[in-house]
């Protein structure tokens, strides 16, 4: 038996009448940029978490960099960012000519430490953006309080966190704007690229759509210097399907989340670990070992398909050890990158399968 990393496919096949009537609707409409589609699946994501507006983008990358251009970050700003994270949070920054500051993380949570946001902090930082990492909420009360002091926007990298709650809140509502992925392998994923910025500022909605689209709310009236970022119309409407199934998912993985966290405390992993006020929706489930390289290539050979999220934090990338930017130590990212391995979850992990993942795991961790 081989173990995948995450089984994309049978998300298709769980729901293959729904989806299927749903993009021949699509097809069938004429409707192939904007549109009714996209506006539903907007008010419903809305809806889902519990924000006033949703507007959809053509991946979350795009959105990252739509919010920060419709908050008026540009150059000559900095904006804080967790020092281990996908590049794409540091790469927005950088794309609106601001420049990136390394928070590192709490190390019992890998998510943004607020105790560490002073000493981080210069006056030129603009904005904040705490990423919701591996599906686990960061702590937003204090980093908020801290935004608020400084007068920072306040922007959450959602891209991993569909569904998940902070303080018995969903994310997407306890900021200025949160940004959204509905990259495939996402929680909520489409079947390409897709993203969002929720949010309950109708200005900063309004900014969005707009720089999103050439700049222009009336077609050839060009108010701003925009882009071409739109969420397609398919897209939205496989996303409105999967997004009835969502906290059905995401309980699947809670599920799977706590039969590993039970069978593997007598290992030497280090474990996930959530805080009460986090309800995580394990996008990955992400172990540490000082052994990394063993344990992975063990658990190939048992058929475990493990993976590495993410193994050189961006600040030791090329394009940013190149860029002239000298970065203070980041003892804890460094750790981080080096140890933490992502195994096997997802709503469709068989039982079997989440049993050979479970042997695997504890005949070599």
């Amino acid at each position: 038996m081989t173990v995948p990393f995450l089984n994309v496919e049978a998300t298709y096949q769980e729901l293959k009448v729904d989806i299927d009537a749903a993009v021949a609707r699509v097809l069938a409409s004429g409707w192939y940029i904007h549109g009714p589609e996209v506006e539903a699946f907007e008010a419903e994501f809305a809806a889902y978490c519990g924000v006033s507006h949703a507007v959809g983008t053509a991946n979350g990358l795009d959105a990252l960099v739509l919010a920060l251009r419709a908050m008026g970050i540009g150059p000559g700003d900095e904006v804080l960012v967790p020092s281990n994270t996908f590049i794409a949070t540091w790469l927005a920054v950088t794309q609106v000519g601001a420049t990136p500051i390394a928070v590192e993380p709490d190390p019992a949570t890998y998510n943004m430490d607020p105790t560490r946001l002073a000493a981080a902090w210069t006056p030129r930082c603009k904005a904040i953006i705490p990423v919701h990492l591996y599906g686990q909420p960061a702590n937003l009360a204090p980093i908020a309080a801290f935004a608020r002091e400084k007068g920072l926007a306040l922007i959450e990298d959602a891209a991993q966190a569909h569904g998940a709650r902070y303080q018995g809140q969903r994310i997407g509502a306890y900021s200025d704007m949160a940004c959204w992925s509905f990259y495939p392998g996402k929680n909520l994923g489409a079947f390409g690229d897709g993203g969002a910025v929720t949010t309950n500022n109708l200005e900063l909605a309004d900014k969005v759509r707009v720089l999103g689209n050439y700049g222009a709310r009336i077609k050839y009236h060009h108010e701003a210097l925009g882009v071409n970022s739109r969420l397609d119309p398919v897209q939205a409407a496989v996303l409105r399907v999967k997004l009835q199934h969502l906290d059905a998912w995401n309980d699947r993985r809670r599920q799977i989340a706590a039969r590993y966290i039970e069978a593997f405390r007598s290992t030497d992993l280090g474990l996930p670990f959530a805080p009460d006020w986090a309800e995580p929706v394990w996008h990955l489930f992400v172990v540490r070992s000082q052994n990394r390289a063993r344990l992975q290539n063990n658990l190939a050979k048992e058929g475990v398909t493990a993976l590495i999220h993410y193994p050189i934090a961006p600040f030791m990338q090329p394009a940013y050890q190149n860029s002239g930017q000298v970065f203070p130590a980041q003892p804890i990212a460094v750790e981080l990158a080096r140890d933490v391995l992502s195994l096997p979850i997802g709503p469709h992990l068989q039982p079997v399968e989440q049993e050979r993942v479970i042997a695997a795991v504890c005949k070599y961790a």
